[in-house]
């Protein structure tokens, strides 16, 4: 019986996560975009998700993309406009560059941060610091006796 915390509920939670994501950054992002978003993102989530951390730790590292790519988009746009860019504009590309730099580099911590978790709860244990483990007798010192 599958319970709530299953990597699967949470690979659609994360992909709802990172289509609001979409749609709060890009404040013109349709909504039919945001929602092939996030099918998509869920669908790379299931895929990807063996555990919960796994589906989170790609989620974040999607949302750090995502802000990443938020202040070259709003540049691309305002410069597909054609002539200089108001004073407004300028202020919405600053908004966008001082923003969306921090919070990339938020997310993209968090997430590796994440990934290094998962990675050392996967690695094989180290013995304590003064134990050697003991050598095998080899076959041929068991074959003279």
């Amino acid at each position: 019986m599958k319970t709530w915390w299953t990597p699967q509920l949470h690979a659609v939670l994360g992909g709802i996560v990172v289509a609001i994501g979409i749609f709060v950054m890009w404040e013109q992002a349709a909504t039919t975009w945001a929602l092939l978003v996030a099918v998509a993102s869920t669908a790379f989530l299931w895929w990807q998700g063996r555990s919960i951390a796994a589906v989170w730790a790609w989620t974040t590292m999607g949302l750090g993309i995502e802000s990443m790519s938020w202040p070259i988009v709003t540049m691309i746009r305002m410069r597909m406009g054609g002539s200089q860019p108001t004073e407004e504009q300028m202020e919405t590309i600053l908004n966008a560059v001082l923003f969306g730099l921090f919070t990339s580099v938020f997310w993209i911590t968090f997430a590796f941060g994440l990934f290094k978790r998962i990675r050392e709860q996967n690695a094989p244990p180290v013995p304590p610091p003064g134990t050697e483990p003991v050598p095998a007798r080899s076959k041929k010192k068991r074959a003279r006796r």
